[in-house]
């Protein structure tokens, strides 16, 4: 009996705590559509999807090169490289996860994405620009990718695309390096980034 009062209290309490937060929080933005612009780096923008599993077609950019999805977080970064870095990648397809290729050694060349990959952790500090990759999880088999937007001594902020009900556009994420002297994002998902 007393097992199922806590479970129906938990439940009351989760379902007041959405009412007193508000449905924006959870992906329901009342105020926004779905293409507004949330946020920005070096003028390129990061859209309001809606909900993470929210696909609006495919964009692609004026000579045809594929964008990704809308507005899923690939979407952003390939828009991110495409207009600010004035980078087009070999292979303009796939899935979060898959830019980065566990193959390849820390500090090689992904010739698939036409740029540098670094793992986690890795001799090289990440940088302004760079694109970080996160690996599948249970609950979301395509990982997920964002761009680092500032980089400090003991954390790095990164901006994203699509990051989920719960999450804002920018995070900041510690940074520290291991007893060898490589330097570590410290969150569990990430497996590396890539540079131009």
């Amino acid at each position: 009996m007393k097992q199922r009062f806590v479970f129906i209290a938990l439940a009351a309490l989760s379902v007041a705590s959405m009412l007193a937060v508000g449905w924006n929080n959870f992906g329901f933005h009342r105020s926004r559509q779905v293409g507004d612009k949330v946020d920005s780096l070096h003028s390129v923008y990061v859209y309001y999807n809606g909900s993470v599993a929210n696909v609006s077609g495919r964009n692609t950019a004026p000579d045809g090169y594929n964008l990704g999805l809308k507005y899923q977080c690939v979407e952003f970064v390939k828009r991110y490289y495409y207009q600010h870095l004035k980078h087009k990648m070999p292979d303009s397809y796939g899935h979060a996860k898959d830019f980065f290729d566990s193959k390849i050694a820390d500090g090689g060349y992904s010739k698939r994405r036409d740029l540098k990959q670094y793992s986690n952790p890795s001799v090289s500090k990440p940088a302004v620009s760079d694109l970080i990759v996160y690996k599948g999880t249970l609950y979301n088999e395509y990982g997920h990718v964002s761009i680092v937007s500032q980089v400090f001594d003991n954390e790095i902020e990164i901006i994203q695309q699509n990051p989920g009900p719960m999450a804002s556009s920018r995070e900041r994420i510690p940074l520290t390096k291991t007893a060898d002297g490589k330097y570590q994002i410290d969150h569990s998902l990430i497996v590396g980034w890539l540079r131009k």
